[in-house]
């Protein structure tokens, strides 16, 4: 059975003008209905209900902007083009302001009013066909193609895909492609681990070689150059930024700054106390132990992160181009707040202003403690939405319109990434074993199936502090975490489901990062 017509309601007191447009509508399957006047309008709203409303905005009596907050007030989803003969900047200000979804000039033609209902009526629908259609083809094609051996250009270009494919295939609706899309995942996660258990050693092994972006290079190869052409720059890191979370961020970058992203590797272990510092530091972890042993110990992991403007500023003496920093971390409600009453002053007129905001890694963390962030974050979709409401309401937006007011370019990248667990992986280990579910260091350290993590007999493979003889680093892969014999069913129901990091996955070692420069 054949849908019901489109109904459109067109208002305007010259309706006789309108019949070759209301004949032109029907042939291409639309019920148009008119009216001369808003009282009229007004009163068949009343009765029943339209898709569309045509709007004149110079009629005797009642303006078209004075019905449309009537009609708001009947019909507050009924998308309302306005149409006039005034051509003046003010109206169409005005209008604008009003929320009006399009503005059409008199004279107008069939054919541009077709064009304005279709992309406002069926615009979603024909996207999702249109995006549906391109997935299905280039599934195929990707199908094909997961044999082929990928260096690390290729599986950027690989993640970057299936992550772009994966926020467009949500955004339709498409919900069955996307489980074909995700079906891809667990290959993909196997596939990346077993690259990165010869690659990554290799890269540190020979870093004049043929290797990626690694968090020791940000600071040297996207921050000088924007400090070598400018007084001062802004540095923001979002620790635990997914690359399909920085992809649902991005498009409301585009009205303040042109945005260029690049790609990057995390360092290994892909948590905060590495990642981070080695991205302030330009420094692999063992090398900022051994060069600045005060600043590094084996205490609690957050403590390791107290000195990175140290680093920033002992980074950017050793790279011969000194400058101030002025830092600032965001890991609560008040700091955040105090951030929002002085963005005035956030912004240093010379040097470097740094920034770390810790609500996406606090909101992970915090799923796993608290049922309510648990159901509202239930999976990647959710956590992505839920960083983008944040984002929209954060002291980082605030930041990035000061920015952008102040003509100041700006980098921001994150630290790592975070992968859903689902599968728990047993291990052995001695009673000094690290307690961290995605990554351990400790002698004798051992998975009961070898596929589900990576091991690396000597720490100087991973360029990190030493721990003496015996002491291993074992590295999850894929959705798993670790869990004791002794204490499986409690980690089982505890952090099932958790987005956790430190493991050796596209989501937690392949990350963005762009250059934001003011319009």
């Amino acid at each position: 059975m054949a849908p019901p017509a489109k109904s459109v309601l067109w208002v305007d007191d010259e309706a006789e003008l309108l019949e070759s447009h209301r004949i032109f509508l029907r042939e291409k399957g639309y019920e148009v209905e008119t009216a001369t006047n808003a009282d009229d309008a007004v009163e068949l709203l009343r009765r029943r209900a339209f898709d569309i409303l045509l709007l004149d905005e110079q009629m005797p009596g009642k303006r078209g902007l004075e019905t449309y907050q009537e009609v708001r007030e009947l019909a507050p989803n009924l998308p309302v083009v306005m149409v006039t003969k005034s051509e003046e900047d003010a109206t169409l200000r005005e209008a604008l302001g009003a929320n009006i979804r399009e503005y059409l000039v008199k004279p107008i033609n069939p054919r541009q009013v077709l064009t304005v209902i279709t992309r406002i009526l069926e615009g979603p629908r024909i996207r999702q066909q249109a995006i549906a259609r391109r997935f299905v083809e280039r599934f195929r094609a990707i199908e094909v193609e997961r044999g082929r051996v990928l260096d690390w250009r290729g599986w950027v270009d690989r993640y970057v895909e299936l992550m772009q494919w994966d926020v467009d295939l949500t955004a339709a609706g498409e919900t069955g492609l996307y489980e074909s899309l995700r079906g891809l995942y667990p290959d993909m996660q196997r596939e990346f681990a077993e690259y990165m258990r010869q690659a990554y050693p290799a890269w540190l092994h020979d870093l004049e070689g043929d290797r990626p972006p690694l968090s020791i290079d940000i600071v040297g190869e996207f921050l000088l150059p924007m400090l070598q052409r400018a007084r001062n720059a802004v540095f923001i890191v979002v620790d635990c930024l997914r690359l399909d979370q920085w992809l649902v961020l991005e498009p409301l970058l585009a009205q303040m700054f042109d945005v260029e992203r690049t790609h990057y590797y995390a360092v290994l272990p892909t948590a905060t106390p590495y990642s981070r510092n080695a991205l302030f530091s330009g420094l692999f972890p063992g090398e900022i132990a051994a060069r600045f042993p005060d600043w590094w110990g084996e205490r609690e992991d957050e403590t390791l992160n107290a000195h990175e403007r140290e680093l920033l500023e002992a980074h950017l003496q050793e790279l011969n181009s000194p400058r101030s920093v002025r830092y600032n971390k965001i890991s609560t409600a008040s700091d955040s707040d105090e951030l929002e009453r002085h963005l005035h002053s956030a912004i240093a007129p010379e040097g470097v202003s740094a920034f770390v905001f810790n609500f996406v890694d606090l909101l992970t963390h915090g799923r796993s403690e608290s049922a309510i962030l648990y159901e509202v974050a239930r999976d990647e979709i959710a956590l992505r939405q839920l960083t983008l409401q944040w984002f929209q309401r954060s002291a980082l937006l605030g930041v990035l319109r000061e920015a952008s007011r102040r003509k100041v370019s700006v980098l921001i990248t994150s630290d790592h990434g975070s992968i859903h667990c689902q599968t728990p992986a047993t291990v052995f280990a001695k009673r000094d074993a690290t307690a961290n579910l995605r990554y351990k260091f400790g002698e004798d350290l051992r998975a009961e199936r070898a596929e589900q993590a990576l091991l690396f007999p000597n720490e100087d493979l991973l360029r990190l502090p030493r721990r003496g003889l015996g002491a291993n680093t074992l590295l999850a892969v894929s959705d798993g975490f670790f869990v004791y014999p002794t204490k499986l069913r409690e980690y089982q129901s505890r952090y099932r489901g958790s987005f956790l990091h430190g493991g050796v996955t596209p989501e937690e070692c392949i990350l963005p990062v762009a250059l934001l420069t003011p319009k």
